[in-house]
């Protein structure tokens, strides 16, 4: 996270122009998403039928989940077109009823207090102006991506595998903010809040907690820019958390209170929600109890086939190129390896450039099918830290941290 957004830079002028982040946002759309005779895709798994729809602002076609508050996902051929997700393709997850419709940016205000030196707020020409400008490529992935396919099912929002993207972050470091306030000896953890809320006065707020040490890293950032364009309004305008190498539910939007807390913080949202077993892969037995849990942290490494889907018909005898995206969690891609006949055999495929350990990489290679009939092709990503994902896959009563090895199959004609 060194590069710097120069106040001359062309990018940045470009961004202030086209951002208009002075003004404030359109209203939440949706209201056409009960069309009479919407168009629907099928994800692959039981009452997997979704509706697609373009009614919500600043978004192109997405998979509706549900309405209010709005869950997103992103049709999985976008994962085909680059490693970046583009902001009008990228997954939306909020948890309470009530997201803010209209934001003045003008009095906007990110207020930082608790065991510091002294209280500070800022507003956001502050935070563009006072301090360091950083970039950093991360993905963002909601912790229970990929919930549709446990078995035996879970509750919870049953997404395919588009609960994920990648963007270009741009912000200020947490830590610089936090230096400047002065971090009491006392601090343990940092809580953050955004400006949602409930529709009852009993629902509890929306807060995440980092341990200060985390906080003050210099990788987590306070960001406004996603991929040089301000961000989307459910992406989190005017400002949202970024935690490079954690899940989604960390990257608290709409921030606009951050608090240091001289004890771990046991509100509702980190001692009750978002809790896995502390057991390797985040994995229990169905019905199993008596498991300790802890709060869910790190993304684990992923990789999937972009190009081809199930029943996708190839030629024998002819090269076909197979690509796909992976990540390696709270590391970098070593390494992809891919198979043509369900996993008896691993080749390794060739990466693309990195755009940094927390980013999306490409990958590709050449499958040439010698024989007539069905093939299955699977793919695995090896991170940095040695971590490989595994041939089965986990479960948990939460469904979060799918991160099974990813397979389809083809047929050869």
């Amino acid at each position: 996270m060194s590069e710097k957004w120069n106040a001359n830079d062309p990018s940045r002028r470009h961004f202030l122009r086209t951002a208009g982040w002075l003004g404030s946002l359109g209203a939440l759309g949706g209201a056409k998403a009960f069309a009479a005779e919407p168009a629907t895709t099928q994800l692959p798994f039981a009452n997997g039928e979704r509706e697609l729809t373009r009614e919500f602002p600043q978004k192109g076609e997405m998979l509706l989940l549900r309405t209010r508050p709005p869950m997103l996902e992103t049709p999985f051929d976008v994962f085909d077109q680059g490693v970046f997700t583009p902001n009008n393709r990228f997954f939306v997850r909020w948890h309470l009823a009530y997201v803010p419709t209209q934001i003045d940016a003008d009095s906007f205000r990110l207020n930082l207090h608790g065991q510091v030196g002294k209280s500070l707020s800022f507003s956001l020409k502050e935070l563009m102006s006072d301090f360091e400008t950083v970039e950093l490529a991360a993905v963002n992935q909601c912790s229970g991506n990929s919930r549709g396919l446990f078995h035996p099912r879970v509750a919870g929002g049953q997404w395919a595998n588009g609960a994920m993207g990648c963007a270009r972050w741009t912000g200020v470091r947490l830590k610089d903010l936090l230096d400047k306030a002065g971090v009491n000896p006392a601090a343990v953890q940092v809580r953050f809040k955004g400006m949602d809320s409930g529709a009852l006065p009993a629902t509890p707020d929306f807060l995440k907690s980092l341990d200060i040490d985390h906080a003050r890293d210099g990788e987590v950032m306070v960001a406004w820019g996603m991929n040089g364009e301000q961000l989307p309004l459910l992406n989190g305008f005017p400002l949202r958390l970024v935690v490079p190498g954690w899940y989604s539910t960390y990257w608290v939007k709409m921030l606009n209170d951050i608090e240091v807390l001289d004890k771990a913080d046991a509100n509702f949202w980190m001692a009750k929600a978002y809790m896995i077993p502390d057991t390797p892969h985040a994995s229990i037995v169905p019905g199993q109890t008596g498991v300790k849990n802890v709060p869910i942290n790190r993304l684990v490494p992923r990789s999937f086939i972009t190009n081809l889907r199930d029943g996708d018909k190839v030629l024998a005898g002819h090269a076909t190129p197979v690509r796909g995206i992976a990540f390696g969690g709270d590391a970098g891609v070593a390494k992809v390896l891919w198979s043509n006949d369900g996993g008896a055999h691993w080749q390794e495929s060739t990466l693309e450039q990195d755009y940094g350990k927390y980013s999306f990489r490409r990958w590709h290679a050449q499958y040439t099918p010698k024989a007539r009939g069905d093939n299955t092709l699977m793919v695995k990503a090896i991170n940095t830290n040695g971590v490989e994902q595994p041939m089965e896959a986990n479960w948990n009563p939460g469904g979060f941290m799918r991160n099974v090895v990813e397979s389809i199959k083809v047929q050869v004609a």
